[in-house]
């Protein structure tokens, strides 16, 4: 199918949050207050971070302000796949903290099991399966790198069961598919959007009081208390915990860390029974390719299958601009993409076409920290694997906000800071090298060129 013709119709919006089950949003903050424990920031970190926060002592008082809507940013605009790894896969953790994979791994798993039980304690309907991924090559190079990555898994005894070709092709029929790897237990799919109002509820039910459309504007210290300050009001609170993503922070120093990457995805029209029968997919396992510009797509509870990655785009100068989140350019290539998976789909249409900004760091996963005489805690740069592992991050900084050492706060991860980006306009130069190498590597059977493999040297080598 002509791809423009397939989005002719496609709202410019994020199918999440183009719902009817989106609640109306809290109260502005209007006055002068006061709590023990504020959190700025309305996406899974900050919900994840009242809620545990409540849980674990009912008697605090507990602020979130998040500046437009609950879930709107990363939070709504994400595939829904909900991962166990608070690494960015094993291959990244195992190259940066090989002593502690097998303890990441392990806590990654619990964290995963643990959202599973919050979400069943709460009532949260969010569309949560836990199907697993099919992790897919569609070149004869990327074969070498299941290989590889079966050897890795194979000595941490983790849920992985190898597929050839027939095999692969007998859970997800697509011409492209030479092999993969199921990982059955360590990931999940769900709806994000309701995910986030179904936390937002759980906060409220438990005392934490909410605030919509109420931006921080500043942040200053007497040295016992922290106010921030808001258009129509102010807080001041004992402790603060961050947990605004890529947007520009309240800390000066995290804008060294984190730079702001475009990623943009598609929502088809439901699929028939006979069009899902062409494919197959009875496990519902959400997939990912195995490339270096790698596309991810799941079913929704509703049969539509969602499609994004491959493109992941750094605009020159850092910003976050709403003019980003859309990028036709972008949106007809996944089109062409998606019927090059999936032939025998050739006559659905797109209903929806979004983009969303991601918080990426260097070592592509969350670093965490302190600061105000540890008054307030952080957690930023998960890169694109944040559903689950926000959760985790946010048991992180209500650790470090106890004072007390935890089997968490002694990680090296935990301790350890990535490398900072170099200042404009060197960043967007290595950036965008990088970025063309990337491409480059992938039409040259994966063979990384001379940039590549030094920032392979550094600890820096990463896919899109």
């Amino acid at each position: 199918m002509d791809p423009l013709k397939a989005l002719a119709d496609a709202e410019r919006k994020p199918y999440w949050l183009d719902s009817p089950a989106r609640p109306e949003p809290r109260p502005r903050l209007d006055q002068t207050t006061s709590a023990d424990l504020v959190v700025v920031g309305g996406g899974f970190s900050g919900l994840w971070t009242a809620l545990m926060a409540k849980e674990r002592d009912p008697s605090l008082d507990v602020v979130l302000l998040e500046g437009r809507r609950i879930g709107w940013a990363a939070t709504g605009r994400n595939g829904g796949f909900c991962m166990a790894t608070l690494t960015h896969g094993l291959a990244n953790g195992l190259e940066r903290w090989p002593d502690e994979i097998g303890r990441l791994e392990r806590m990654g798993v619990a964290n995963l099991d643990e959202i599973e039980q919050t979400l069943e304690r709460y009532g949260v309907d969010c569309s949560f399966e836990r199907t697993g991924e099919l992790h897919v090559a569609t070149e004869p190079w990327q074969l070498d790198g299941l290989r590889e990555h079966l050897e890795l898994i194979s000595e941490l005894g983790l849920d992985y069961v190898p597929l050839d070709q027939e095999q692969v092709r007998a859970e997800v029929n697509s011409p492209t598919y030479l092999g993969g790897l199921w990982e059955r237990s360590g990931c999940a799919m769900l709806d994000p959007a309701r995910l986030a109002w179904g936390l937002r509820e759980a906060c409220l039910r438990l005392g934490v009081r909410v605030h919509e459309r109420t931006p921080v504007r500043s942040l200053r210290d007497d040295g016992t208390t922290i106010t921030l300050r808001t258009p129509y009001g102010a807080v001041a609170a004992r402790q603060v915990a961050l947990g605004t993503g890529v947007f520009p922070p309240l800390l000066r120093r995290l804008k060294h860390f984190v730079v702001p990457v475009y990623d943009y995805a598609l929502m088809t029209e439901p699929l028939t029974d006979v069009q899902l029968a062409e494919v197959g997919w009875r496990n519902r396992q959400g997939v990912g390719d195995s490339g270096n510009q790698f596309h991810y797509y799941r079913l929704t509870d509703d049969n539509r299958i969602l499609w994004g990655g491959y493109d992941a785009v750094y605009y020159n100068g850092g910003l976050v601009k709403p003019e980003y989140e859309q990028r036709d350019e972008t949106f007809v290539k996944l089109a062409e993409h998606f019927y090059e998976t999936f032939p025998q789909l050739d006559g659905v249409r797109f209903t929806h076409r979004w983009g969303g900004v991601i918080d990426t760091c260097s070592r592509f996963s969350a670093f965490y920290g302190q600061a105000h005489g540890g008054r307030l805690a952080y957690a930023t740069g998960y890169t694109g694997m944040g559903v689950g592992a926000t959760r985790f991050g946010a048991n992180v900084m209500l650790d470090l906000l106890s004072g007390e050492s935890t089997e968490r706060t002694e990680l090296r991860m935990v301790k350890e800071k990535p490398m900072p980006f170099p200042p404009e306009p060197v960043r967007s130069g290595v950036i965008q090298f990088t970025r063309w190498s990337i491409a480059q590597a992938d039409q040259n059977q994966g063979k990384r060129n001379l940039w590549l493999r030094a920032l392979d040297r550094m600890g820096l080598g990463f896919d899109s």
